[in-house]
């Protein structure tokens, strides 16, 4: 089992999945990786280092013992220094060609200047045309950039785009940018790996591809972006030149055969020292910037869905907070959602505060994308805007800020009000040598579960569905709970609606915590419906409308349901989810476009209906119909679940479970498997794999597992 330690000045679901993490602030970050360099060189470690002498022995030990199946990854703002330590101590440890393959940026262009330097030749009259494609440097030009006066100057702007941005509307034409579903193009994976991308439908509104501009603008008119791409890869002077054949083999398949880039020789650096690493931490407050995990810059800041998305460690929805550590907000006598001025290089900002644990002293992390009031969406939200704290200097952190609290609170809505687990054996996990010795270590001081019941049984003479869900697998990255509203029409509440605690997803991530606040261990663990053998929800129901199916779902009859949310009061996993208001658009005139965002496959609910997981029955329906049209049974695994297809770890398994061989099967018969509050006697049909974690026994006692 793979052992994963973090070092990091955010706390990230990186850093929650590792076995052992530290917080350090930005500017202590070069002190370790230098120590680290230095430790597995065989000399000393500098004593003024913050990290424990322990942890960094342990550490470097580790990645000795790994060998070239170690790997040190540089977090991507971090400073040349730190980059090149990582580099040679990979290189040390025999990583490259292993664990690490150096390739060219497969997304380099051959790019002179910067905005800075664009703003200067248009202030000298050098430049008196520009067109903008897909930016948006009004929102996101740091401060002591003037972009806007500066553009102003122009004899002509241009602004190529999805939306009327910031940008656009300075802008003397907008052209509207066609979407990637609209459009044909090309990209490259990390890896260099081509892609052709195909359009999924004709432009709704006569966009227009990037290819498209670009040609115009080198002449050529009257041209799509087809002929564009395929030209491009018909060309000889490419690496692998596209014939007919060959094009259409790329366009089935997906990707373009032997397109990957081929490793390259580096030059290692012969002596580290000569890059003078930091070896104190900054007087002052520091500032860390980081790109929203959803809206990134800001790009997506019209899109509901993922403004209504939570983040996964502090569960915010519809706005940022400054992020800080319990220490620091105890030293500024503040609490969550009060506001505080952040103040650097002669600009500040307000912004509530997070207390963030885990995150460490004296830092205060801002997220970037917020604070626009273009869109209809992205006017809703609340938030501020960070970029007017950056600087062309210091794009990523900033050192030696100052922070105050104001008087008055804002607004900062979480979707996980309630995170203590109230001695309840929840969330279960071990160590990976207490696993060893101990496999059923989730039985450990948890109730038994009643044998007997007053609910009817259930006899399944055909399938009988069931999931279960790896903890130690899951990482709380969302991509279920996104998936899960993409594929059941699940609509989006607004501010307003999620601050009373309305939200409509039918999955959740909570989020818990365990250990000291410094340095808590986080723990994740998706909440679906429970879909329970003995369900306390059907038999609340006065009008049948929550019912058991012939193959073991709860399932919701939303035309019957009346809205009495009795069995919203009855369900002790609080996974039901009810329309207060009609948040869907039914027009079908008034709703445009929106229409076609349905799945077909789902109803759109309504108003007063009470709605919640059906483990994706639509799948389940299409699967069935398919196999008794082919005179078979459904075979393990032909059914996925959304939440199930998008887990980029394959934490999530779904099947059978009257099929012996099925993986669901198996994996509920691991023996840390379990079932969340067994004591209640509902038999829920999800379950879990206790969280196994493979910790050094040097840093950490391990061994018992704690709800």
């Amino acid at each position: 089992m793979s052992r994963v330690y973090a070092v990091e000045s955010t706390p990230t679901i990186t850093g929650a999945a590792a076995d052992h993490r530290r917080p350090v602030r930005p500017s202590e970050v070069e002190a370790v990786a230098a120590a680290l360099s230095a430790v597995l060189g065989g000399e000393a470690a500098p004593s003024a280092l913050a990290l424990d002498p322990a942890w960094l022995a342990a550490t470097a030990d580790d990645l000795k013992a790994a060998g070239r199946s170690a790997l040190i990854v540089p977090g991507a703002h971090q400073t040349p220094f730190v980059h090149a330590a990582a580099l040679a101590m990979n290189a040390r440890l025999g990583a490259l060609g292993n664990t690490v393959e150096l390739i060219e940026p497969p997304d380099a262009m051959p790019i002179e200047g910067d905005l800075a330097a664009l703003c200067q030749a248009i202030a000298a009259r050098d430049i008196d045309t520009v067109v903008i494609l897909g930016a948006n440097p009004l929102h996101t030009a740091p401060a002591g950039l003037d972009v806007r006066d500066v553009f102003s100057q122009l004899k002509l702007l241009v602004h190529w785009g999805l939306y009327r941005d910031e940008t656009a509307f300075v802008a003397h034409w907008h052209v509207p940018a066609a979407h990637d579903l609209e459009s044909w193009s090309d990209l490259r994976a990390h890896d260099g790996t081509a892609s052709i991308v195909q359009p999924l439908i004709r432009p709704l509104y006569q966009g227009r591809a990037v290819h498209e501009i670009l040609a115009v603008l080198g002449g050529e008119l009257a041209v799509s972006a087809l002929p564009l791409v395929r030209r491009t890869w018909a060309q000889t002077t490419w690496a692998q030149a596209l014939d007919d054949p060959a094009w259409r083999k790329a366009l089935r398949d997906g990707f373009v055969s032997g397109s990957a880039s081929t490793p390259v020789d580096v030059a290692m650096p012969a002596d580290l020292r000569g890059l003078n690493p930091r070896v104190e931490a900054a007087k002052g407050v520091e500032i860390r910037f980081v790109a929203d995990p959803w809206l990134r810059d800001g790009r997506n800041a019209n899109s509901s869905w993922l403004q209504e998305l939570p983040r996964p460690l502090s569960k915010i929805v519809w706005g940022n907070a400054a992020l800080m550590s319990p220490a620091t907000a105890g030293r500024l006598q503040v609490e969550n959602a009060r506001v505080v001025n952040i103040a650097s290089n002669g600009t500040d900002i307000d912004a509530p505060v997070w207390i963030m644990p885990g995150h460490p002293d004296e830092t205060v992390t801002l997220a970037l994308g917020f604070g626009r009031k273009l869109g209809s969406v992205a006017a809703l939200a609340d938030g501020h805007d960070a970029y007017r704290l950056r600087s062309l200097e210091a794009p990523w952190i900033v050192y030696g800020a100052t922070v105050a609290p104001r008087d008055g609170s804002a607004r900062v809505i979480t979707t996980q009000h309630h995170q203590a687990m109230e001695g309840r054996a929840i969330v279960r996990h071990a160590s990976l040598e207490a696993f060893r010795k101990n496999p059923h270590f989730v039985r450990d001081g948890a109730p038994p579960a009643p044998t007997g019941s007053l609910y009817p049984d259930w006899q399944y003479s055909q399938e009988a569905w069931g999931m279960s869900i790896d903890q130690s697998a899951c990482i709380g990255c969302m991509a279920c709970v996104s998936a899960c509203q993409a594929e059941n029409n699940i609509a989006t509440v607004g501010p307003d609606e999620s601050a009373l605690g309305r939200e409509m997803h039918w999955l959740r991530i909570d989020r818990y915590y365990s250990g000291p606040l410094d340095d808590p261990d986080v723990f994740f663990q998706p909440v679906p419906c429970m879909h329970c053998e003995k369900a306390p929800c059907e038999v609340v129901c006065p009008v049948n409308a929550t019912t058991h199916t012939h193959d073991g779902l709860n399932a919701q009859v939303y035309n019957r349901c009346i809205g009495t949310r009795y069995c919203s009061q009855n369900c002790p996993y609080k996974v039901r989810r009810f329309n207060f208001l009609d948040f869907q658009e039914f027009d079908k005139d008034a709703a445009g476009p929106e229409q076609a965002a349905h799945n077909p496959d789902v109803s759109v609910r309504s108003r007063g209906v009470m709605e919640k997981c059906t483990y994706c029955v639509q799948r389940i329906s299409e699967k069935r119909i398919k196999a008794q049209i082919e005179n078979r049974h459904i075979a393990d695994g032909e059914v996925v679940t959304a939440c199930q297809q998008a887990c980029p770890t394959q934490a999530i398994v779904f099947g059978d479970l009257n099929s012996k061989g099925a993986a669901v099967v198996q994996e509920k018969a691991a023996p840390q498997h379990y079932a969340l509050l067994e004591d209640l006697n509902t038999r829920p049909r999800t379950t879990y794999l206790g969280k196994i974690r493979n910790i050094n026994g040097r840093l950490s006692p391990g061994g018992k597992a704690d709800g």
